[in-house]
């Protein structure tokens, strides 16, 4: 039994040292045009049966002499061998681009673009494409002279910056007996932001501005001061009505205290002593003070990015938490 094991552990390091060696071997890029350098055809499960059978009825034919034996192999052997030419020549001249993939956060599902550009003047059925080894293949037909869009799920590891990881297409048009595929390793990279705090504690005091006497405080349902209850007469553009959309209470920004006090993100103020706790805490931090409309500053130890708010400064916060 131990032999067994040692001999299965060989076996294993083997395939991983030459699994290594071959996507070492693969250029980086984000467009793959394919070539008979590139697209490899191995028979099929039932493709090795077929060829069994077809041994079986040769022998049988040269054995009793029978002409109609010898015409039903070499036709089914006919048939498959253009069967092997179509499928190597269905994923053969193809173009494949990646489209550039957006920022995700960690845990969650990433989506991959692939546009498949097809010239020549017939279609190509049935390509799959997916995660190298996740077995999780999304199927699709090119139209003649034209292009295919296919979106690829994948779930992307902790936070940071990773490279998009290797993709495989395959086709086993038109018979099933061949299986053509190739392998592409993009160049492109995923920013993989922090998984966000699922129910974070409160946004921290505010501290005071330069300028400013007096310090903000947060209220006691745990909003930033910079937003109080809706008055009668509030301006329509005070209205904060993407919050109103998800308490279904009317709540207006507090202008007269904002502008006593700055909404600063700092780890310190996180309570809590784990770097990962801090930067999903943070992260979390970031995405209420956007949703509220609130400026905000981060503070990652020498790094400092200034109040500010909208998409352009969430995104800039983002990144500096994915990549501290």
């Amino acid at each position: 039994m131990n032999e067994r094991s040692a001999a299965l552990r060989a076996a294993t390091g083997v395939g991983a040292r030459f699994r290594r060696w071959f996507m070492a071997r693969l250029p980086l890029g984000d467009s793959l045009t394919l070539t008979q350098r590139n697209v490899y055809i191995l028979p099929t499960g039932p493709g090795f049966m077929l060829g069994a059978t077809l041994l079986v009825l040769l022998v049988a034919s040269i054995n009793y002499q029978l002409n109609l034996g010898y015409l039903l192999t070499f036709l089914l052997a006919g048939s498959a061998l253009a069967g092997m030419h179509v499928c190597h020549g269905t994923l053969r001249g193809l173009s494949m681009n990646l489209l550039a993939p957006d920022d995700q956060f960690a845990g969650a599902g990433a989506v991959l673009g692939i546009r498949l550009q097809n010239r020549r003047r017939s279609v190509r059925h049935s390509i799959g494409l997916a995660v190298l080894g996740s077995g999780q293949w999304v199927w699709t037909d090119v139209p003649a002279q034209g292009s295919a869009t296919v979106q690829i799920a994948f779930r992307p590891g902790r936070r940071g910056l990773h490279r998009v990881p290797a993709l495989s297409a395959e086709t086993r048009f038109p018979l099933g007996t061949f299986r053509a595929w190739t392998v592409w390793r993009p160049a492109a990279r995923l920013l993989v932001y922090p998984a966000p705090e699922t129910f974070p504690p409160p946004l921290p005091s505010g501290e005071p501005r330069v300028a400013g006497a007096a310090s903000a405080q947060p209220l006691a349902n745990g909003e930033y001061d910079g937003v109080r209850a809706y008055r009668r007469g509030d301006p329509l553009k005070l209205v904060l009505w993407k919050k109103a959309a998800q308490t279904n209470q009317l709540v207006s920004r507090d202008t007269i205290r904002a502008r006593h006090a700055e909404l600063w993100l700092d780890r310190q103020q996180t309570g809590s002593a784990h770097p990962e706790q801090q930067l999903s805490r943070l992260c979390a931090w970031v995405l209420q003070a956007e949703q509220l409309g609130l400026e905000y500053g981060l503070r990652l130890g020498a790094r400092v990015i200034e109040p500010g708010h909208g998409n352009a400064h969430q995104k800039r916060c983002l990144q500096a938490l994915a990549l501290d």
